[in-house]
């Protein structure tokens, strides 16, 4: 039987004050000065519910700059004490959780690297058993859904009701416009898996460049996340960690007040009349399609046959080749993204080798 887990809505939180949960700060706390000012400004805004900073920096090389260690917790203290934030901050091992609960952080993150690290993420949930505190899980540097969901399940386990997910994108080789693709399914089939489950985008990590973050932060917004995490420094150009995606606390004021906030039902019954009949069109071309595809596994099948009996391999390198390149070019004249049509005929085309496989095989 699937597991139900405890998690609260996040209308239950104490720190949520609506749509969108704002969780704003500098990428790394770099010194007390640095950290007071930004907070002071960001606290002035009135529209910012979180403060969050990195005290340590998972890098990957290792002379990067890694944070200032335990030193910044306190600084974060007196963000609390002065401006009355509610302080977060990343944390990626038991030593981590103790000295950020010692400090007084609400709210503790755990990095995509960490997600990705069952033995980590037992050692952080057992160290936050019997601990009260809200915590983020960002998705794995893969596109591992079981392995989000799994991290997740630690924490539960571990008797936190507060958690919420964290869409940072993916990490890949490919080179792309955005620093880590979107790839917008992963978090949705997370939320199908667990319902009840907050969803906060990351906009600063899945631009990697300040001019992507609003146009990302709406996507997330008409996807109906619930939150949006955003760097800000007080001055971005001198920043030691990712100062090219930090937006100043004036600039993320400017990008608040430009995004458009959708309802997520209406009452409208002209509306509702108009979107049931156009859906049922979506289920009736759906049909069609599953239609087609099983009309093209046949093809496939009847293709396994002839290469079984004349002694030739399944897989024709430059046939794929063709296809891929000619649906690419056919897709883009119908206004179809070259992701897209490479996503789903790649899916096809595995699933046409499974079936000639099973031909070869018999």
């Amino acid at each position: 039987m699937k597991e139900r887990l405890k998690i609260k809505q996040i209308h239950q939180w104490p720190l949520y004050k609506g749509r969108p949960l704002t969780i704003c700060g500098p990428c790394s706390a770099e010194s007390e000065e640095q950290v007071m000012e930004t907070a002071r400004q960001l606290a002035n805004l009135n529209r910012v519910d979180i403060f969050r900073a990195g005290i340590w920096k998972p890098r990957t090389r290792p002379n990067a700059f890694e944070g200032v260690g335990r030193e910044g917790l306190k600084w974060l203290r007196d963000v609390k004490r002065e401006t009355g934030l509610p302080t977060a901050t990343e944390v990626a091992n038991s030593g981590h959780v103790n000295d950020a609960l010692k400090f007084g952080v609400d709210v503790l993150w755990i990095g995509a690297r960490t997600s990705a690290n069952p033995f980590a993420m037992q050692e952080i949930a057992d160290a936050l058993s019997g601990v009260e505190v809200t915590v983020l899980v960002k998705n794995p540097v893969n596109p591992e859904l079981n392995l989000w969901i799994g991290a997740i399940e630690r924490i539960a386990r571990a008797g936190i009701t507060q958690i919420g997910a964290i869409h940072r994108g993916i990490s890949t080789y490919e080179h792309t416009a955005y620093r880590n693709q979107p790839k917008w399914l992963l978090p949705i089939e997370l939320r199908r898996a667990i319902p009840d489950i907050p969803l906060i985008c990351d906009p600063s990590h899945i631009a990697g460049a300040r001019k992507y973050l609003l146009e990302i932060s709406q996507k997330a917004m008409d996807l109906n996340y619930d939150g949006l995490m955003i760097e800000s420094h007080n001055n971005p150009e001198v920043a030691l960690s990712d100062k090219e995606q930090q937006v100043t606390p004036a600039q993320l004021l400017e990008l608040l007040d430009k995004l458009v906030l959708r309802e997520q039902e209406s009452n409208n019954s002209a509306f509702l009349d108009v979107l049931g009949e156009l859906r049922s069109q979506i289920d009736l071309f759906d049909d069609q399609l599953l239609e087609l595809l099983e009309q093209r596994m046949y093809v496939a099948e009847t293709i396994g046959k002839y290469k079984k009996e004349n002694n030739i391999t399944i897989l024709q390198s430059s046939r794929w080749e063709e296809i891929i390149t000619k649906a690419v070019r056919k897709g883009e004249s119908k206004g179809l993204s070259e992701e897209f049509i490479s996503q789903m005929f790649k899916a096809v085309h595995q699933e046409s080798i499974n079936h000639q496989n099973r031909i070869m095989n018999s």
